[in-house]
């Protein structure tokens, strides 16, 4: 095995983790594992570090402490999660009337700088406390796989692993994006949909922010940031995806030309809608006709 399993009693803590190793092929494409393990506070104690290249996520089972990150102080309480970028300095103590047990998992990936950032993004906060309980029993059977792939012989267990990491980063992203006050939301929501239905029915033609803001009498301020926090995208993001989307459709399953297409799904003469469509998708539209096309 390239992992080492340890359990330790000492004199502050009780705790039981594994350092992973993972392999070559992990570390430069999988989320991969670094450390899991499960803590007993058996007196107050605090543990600091910075400059780690390494995601730390931390469940408290029962207990409290605080958590100094980033240049704020976060108060950490049963039932409340963190997710931080280790390369920043942290701090975390146990509050010593009230000794906590906490689950942790150190992992990092090829990309985690661009999803941690897109967290960020997205309103994810370094403390934020699940919201329903089925969370909590999610989160606990995702540290019981870790747990139990990173301690067996499984050949398979860095593919297993990154797939629980990324079951773990799915349940992150969900629970931890509010931007807006929940009392706001569904008047929000009412607004928005009509006109995201009017984005995805009227992709075709030529729409800009300004025109969406009069045909809907909206403010086109309130409408670009009120968008993009109900659905994670801007407005001319989001009508891009759809119309490379429909582009996609028509290449593969419609007898037009590539000028054509591009005029049908909105991004104009043959050599914009390319240069588009490659920006998107990493390959002209003919590339992806001839390689989506089947050949007989």
């Amino acid at each position: 095995m390239n992992n080492l399993f340890q359990m330790d009693t000492i004199s502050v803590v009780d705790s039981n983790r594994i350092l992973y190793t993972p392999s070559s092929f992990a570390r430069s494409t999988l989320l991969h594992l670094q450390e899991i393990g499960r803590l007993t506070a058996l007196h107050p104690h605090m543990s600091s570090r910075s400059s780690l290249q390494s995601y730390l996520f931390l469940i408290i089972m029962s207990g409290s402490g605080e958590l100094d990150y980033d240049g704020q102080q976060y108060e950490l309480l049963q039932g409340e999660c963190a997710f931080i970028d280790c390369e920043k300095a942290y701090m975390h103590n146990v509050n010593p009337d009230d000794l906590w047990t906490l689950n942790w998992i150190h992992f990092d990936g090829p990309n985690m700088s661009s999803v941690y950032n897109k967290y960020r993004e997205r309103g994810g906060a370094p403390v934020f406390r699940l919201s329903e309980e089925l969370r909590m029993t999610e989160i606990i059977d995702v540290h019981n796989c870790l747990m139990d792939v990173a301690n067996s012989d499984d050949y398979m267990r860095d593919m297993v692993i990154n797939q629980e990491l990324s079951r773990l980063l799915t349940i992150i992203m969900s629970e931890s994006w509010h931007p807006e006050n929940q009392e706001e939301m569904p008047k929000k929501r009412s607004l928005l949909l009509p006109i995201k239905q009017y984005l995805d029915d009227n992709y075709g033609e030529k729409i800009s922010l300004d025109d969406l803001a009069e045909h809907f009498y909206i403010n086109k301020y309130y409408l670009s940031k009120a968008f993009k926090e109900q659905y994670g995208i801007s407005v001319n993001n989001y009508l891009l995806s759809v119309r490379i989307t429909k582009a996609k459709q028509m290449l593969r399953f419609a007898d037009l030309t590539i000028e054509q297409i591009g005029m049908e799904c909105g991004l104009g003469a043959a050599h914009y809608f390319s240069a588009k469509f490659k920006e998107v998708e990493g390959v002209p539209p003919s590339v992806y006709r001839d390689q989506w096309t089947n050949k007989k």
